[in-house]
């Protein structure tokens, strides 16, 4: 059994509206198995800050106690995800000079590279999350995806690096210590997001990923197989529920089941006689309110939070994101099963859209609510905690190796030393001089003979 769990990952996803605790591992085939999925309401967490430690904490044991229950996994470590506004990226270049430019480039030079750029100095209170290499070169040639295997002196490459602030990053570790957990890792949600529902294919064509949540709307740019562009916008779901209570003058909750049931982004879809009657609170008259303007409302903030994303694109792609990103735009996250979503995404950007679920990497007998776009951060979370597993293996693995190489030779240079001590001169020199007394002998009896 012991094997076996250090095989499982779990993700932890620290979300404004909900936070969900799932544990997975790889089945025979490659693919993701998830094992259990423990999920609470999130109190404590404001457009993906924690603003409130203890109903923090709250949630996050509450979503690990049934996940454990469920999994029949005891939790120790997690990854987690992080969002909201204080997140930046941007690009850096950065070389080595290898010391030896005869021995072939590998992970060891690279791993050095990403290590320099770590030590950039960032604005003061900020830190760097990720540092995602894009193209290498080798002794000035470019384009180079993979130079692990080439040889050359000179090793250099862009970094999309990513940027966040200390204190919360700080005070998400503080919760998930407080819980009695230990945090493995430390992944930005749209990059988790985009694992769980990203083709290779599509990464390679160009595709924007955007992830609407409760809180935030995060959004990651992938072209030539490689992450160009990351933001977090500081809108998300719960600001439409907001806005459909100030608007219909109803509770929260009744905004958001409104939303969720009845709501729509494309106004023109419903008559003007669809309505839809409200309890009132405490004996009052019930609200009646018809679905058009219902429609309205969503309507005018989703083209809000969209045309700020499509800003964030065209800012990367320039003159035509059309152009440069075939595979369009892939939505995923609880506020994409908004109705209608799709087409207006469409409408405002004109570029191709679908819904991402999280099931391209998951195994074919997941459960139909795993398979939700409201748990694509949490699947790709558990799938990034099972390649740092990976990783941590192969490193361990290499250290055992050179462990055994370097006693395996000491053994070998001290049996040679023996050997050259003891029987190099038995070995080595008497017969030379054997032959060469029988080479004189030979050489004598040749010059008597001739005499």
């Amino acid at each position: 059994m012991e094997a076996e769990i250090n095989e499982i990952a779990v993700g932890l996803d620290i979300g404004t509206t909900k936070i969900v605790a799932m544990v997975g591992k790889y089945n025979e085939y490659g693919k993701m198995e998830v094992l259990g999925v423990g999920k609470s309401k999130s109190l404590g967490v404001h457009r993906g800050v924690v603003n409130n430690i203890t109903q923090t904490i709250q949630s996050i044991q509450q979503a690990v106690q049934e996940a454990e229950s469920v999994s029949g996994v005891k939790i120790n470590d997690v990854t987690v995800g992080i969002a909201g506004q204080h997140i930046r990226s941007l690009q850096h270049s950065d070389y080595i000079t290898r010391p030896n430019a005869d021995a072939v480039i590998d992970e060891d030079d690279i791993d050095k590279l990403c290590n320099q750029v770590h030590k950039l100095v960032m604005l003061p209170g900020e830190e760097i999350l990720h540092v995602l290499p894009q193209e290498y070169k080798v002794d000035g040639q470019a384009e180079i995806k993979e130079p692990v295997g080439m040889y050359g002196g000179r090793l250099e490459a862009n970094f999309h690096v990513v940027v966040g602030q200390v204190t919360s990053i700080r005070n998400i570790g503080r919760c998930v210590k407080s819980s009695g957990l230990e945090l493995s890792d430390v992944t930005l949600e749209p990059l988790a997001s985009a694992n769980a529902v990203l083709s290779q294919e599509e990464k390679e064509a160009g595709v924007a990923l955007i992830d609407i949540g409760g809180g935030t709307t995060d959004l990651a740019i992938f072209k030539d197989g490689i992450i160009r562009h990351t933001a977090v916008i500081p809108f998300g779901g719960n600001v439409i529920t907001e806005d459909i209570k100030e608007g219909c003058s109803i509770i929260e909750k009744q905004a958001e089941l409104l939303k969720i049931k009845f709501g729509s982004a494309w106004p023109g879809e419903n008559k003007d006689n669809e309505i839809v009657s409200i309890p009132g609170l405490r004996g009052r008259e019930p609200k009646e309110i018809t679905l058009k303007n219902l429609s309205k409302i969503i309507h005018a903030r989703v083209v809000e939070i969209v045309e700020q994303v499509f800003l964030e694109i065209k800012n990367y792609g320039h003159e035509s994101p059309k152009k440069k990103l075939i595979a369009g735009i892939v939505l995923t996250g609880g506020g994409s099963q908004l109705k209608h979503l799709k087409q207006l995404v469409e409408y405002i950007t004109g570029m191709d859209t679908r819904i991402g679920y999280p099931n391209e990497h998951l195994a074919g007998n997941s459960d139909s609510e795993t398979t939700s776009p409201m748990y694509a951060t949490a699947v790709g979370l558990v799938m990034d905690g099972l390649v740092h597993i990976q990783k941590q293996k192969k490193t361990v693995k290499k250290e055992t190796l050179a462990k055994a190489e370097t006693t395996t030779q000491q053994a070998e240079a001290n049996s040679s030393d023996a050997i050259s001590e003891e029987e190099n001169p038995r070995v080595d020199l008497r017969p030379r001089k054997n032959i060469l007394e029988k080479w004189t002998e030979k050489f004598k009896e040749f010059l008597d003979n001739a005499e």
